[in-house]
């Protein structure tokens, strides 16, 4: 037996021989319990006390990081090995935000870091020069709004930074078409004017078809207001790694700014993709934002284990996916501002680690990633709350609280905190028979006894609290970085690609041939598929629109 499946023996064993220890029961028998199970970096505290777990299994869960060659596995993302083995690529999104006095990464050899810089600042100067008014639209008018057209990584990312940072916003305001659904794009376009827009086409391949349907629609829309196909050129720009594809899409090669093929689309909001971010809060905060994440890299690459934020964050979903048989987690930011979050994460989270084969190809050992879902508090509370307090599942809970709010201080502020403090402490004590029956001492035995049971709660429900001082820009990086590094270690752990995403390709391929026929009538598919197909041609039959 390899050092690794022994390790994974060993906690198997291990989740048997302490299965039956509340955390209730942890608390009371450990005073210092939370000053040895929390970390702090910045104006970031990271509690994890509230976990199924002891300094035993966090040791043994570190041996199983350490077997699976974790040191080695972040060396060579540092450094721009190809760790996406399934394209030959590297994953070099850390290098996207590192400081001007680091002089050299390479990948394929070359040093990447002045292409990455000229880009970035390229991008930082269109978007300043939007918002002093130096560019102007083809009439002449100071530019009033922003549109991202993108999907996916192109788009959660950028849309949830300018969501999050709203109270540092600027003058121009950014708007995002995601959906190639028409009411998606109509509803942003019904607000705007047309020489007083520009509109971003952000993709990787610029081949994404969402995003190139919404691209056509808008020059359509520049048509209808009478501007010829030149003067609209004026009003695009372009983010992609084939930056020919975007020229020859009639943008002019000075508003094309590049992405490299070494960027995932979910770790790209650090490269010219986070355009958005630029012009809704200002070059200024965008670097505050990338130094935010440089600062949890450098934690991540050289802070042991034991005490690495991003390594405890994905050993223990490690510990709960698969030693505790928990299908997924949620994620609750406790702020209006970071409710795109969950989004983001689903993505980040689901799209790297929703695999079932190993990174040589072979079937995966084990469960790899799970559901990952969340909502605001706390508007969730009233939701699927009752579910983690009361319900069959095991489903840890990540609690993201600001502790000074961004909207005006007053007692509402100390109400949102207060209940997410709440949440996490209800989830882990729970509640007992006899605690439920002293709350209704004061009702007949017979009553007493009927309603007990259904106020009981089970406790024991895992957690982690993610705390920040305030929500800015330096802050939300780090979270980011947090969690971008947390996937990773979970990727290694698994031993699976976390950074290709086939599973997506594959419905695109699919979706294009279907589209084509939708419209021309012919179809070899199963069943159910040419039925679903049918009843669309009769649908837009009776409606009088052409199939």
């Amino acid at each position: 037996m390899d050092a690794f499946a022994q390790a994974w023996r060993v906690l198997e064993q291990h989740h048997q021989d302490t299965r039956h220890i509340l955390l209730r029961d942890r608390f009371a028998c450990e005073p210092d319990r939370f000053d040895r199970m929390h970390e702090r970096l910045g104006g970031m505290l990271f509690d994890y006390s509230k976990n199924r777990l002891g300094e035993d299994t966090l040791q043994l869960l570190c041996n199983l990081a350490e077997a699976a060659g974790l040191g080695r596995k972040i060396y060579d993302l540092r450094t721009g090995a190809k760790v996406n083995g399934s394209e030959n690529r590297a994953a070099l999104h850390t290098a996207l935000r590192l400081p001007d006095d680091v002089e050299m990464v390479c990948a394929d050899g070359k040093n990447v870091l002045p292409e990455i810089r000229r880009e970035l600042n390229r991008a930082l100067d269109f978007a300043r020069s939007l918002d002093d008014g130096s560019y102007q639209g083809i009439t002449g008018k100071r530019i009033t709004d922003f549109v991202h057209i993108g999907i996916g990584g192109s788009y959660l990312g950028p849309a949830m930074c300018v969501q999050a940072l709203y109270p540092f916003r600027r003058h121009i305001g950014v708007h995002f078409a995601a959906n190639a659904d028409p009411a998606c794009l109509d509803a942003v376009l019904c607000r705007l004017n047309p020489e007083t827009t520009v509109f971003c086409v952000a993709s990787k391949s610029f081949k994404t078809p969402e995003t190139l349907l919404n691209a056509q629609a808008v020059k359509a829309w520049y048509g209808g207001a009478g501007f010829s196909e030149q003067e609209a050129a004026h009003h695009f720009c372009a983010v992609s790694a084939d930056t020919a594809a975007a020229a020859a899409f009639g943008i002019a090669p000075e508003r094309v700014f590049a992405m490299y093929d070494w960027v995932g689309g979910r770790y790209s909001v650090w490269s010219p993709v986070g355009l958005p971010v630029m012009v809704a809060v200002g070059g200024a905060c965008f670097r505050e934002l990338s130094a935010g994440a440089h600062v949890m890299d450098r934690h991540f690459f050289s802070t042991p284990p034991r005490h690495n934020i991003p390594v405890l964050m994905a050993l223990i979903a490690v510990w709960y996916n698969n030693f505790q048989n928990a299908d997924g987690q949620t994620a609750v930011p406790y702020s209006h501002n970071l409710r795109l979050l969950p989004a983001w994460l689903n993505q980040l989270d689901m799209e790297s680690l929703g695999k079932s084969r190993t990174s040589d190809g072979s079937p995966a050992a084990c469960k790899t990633g799970g559901i990952v879902f969340g909502g605001e508090g706390v508007d969730c509370q009233h939701a699927y709350f009752q579910l983690l307090h009361q319900g069959t599942r095991l489903i840890p809970c990540d609690f993201i609280v600001p502790m000074t709010a961004q909207g005006r201080e007053d007692e509402r502020g100390r109400f949102v905190v207060a209940n997410a403090f709440a949440q996490a402490e209800a989830l882990m004590k729970g509640k007992t028979s006899d605690e439920a029956r002293a709350e209704l001492a004061g009702l007949p035995e017979t009553e007493r006894e009927r309603l007990a049971p259904h106020k009981e709660f089970p406790g024991n429900r895992p957690s982690n609290s993610i705390l920040i001082d305030r929500l800015s820009p330096y802050n939300l990086g780090m979270l980011m970085a947090a969690y971008e590094h947390k996937t990773f270690v979970q990727g290694v752990i698994w031993n699976i690609n976390p950074f290709d995403q086939w599973g997506v390709e594959y419905g695109k391929q699919l979706a294009k041939t279907i589209g084509g026929e939708l419209q021309h009538g012919a179809s070899a598919h199963d069943s159910s598929t040419e039925g679903l197909m049918a009843f669309y041609r009769e649908c837009r039959l009776k409606g009088g629109g052409a199939a």
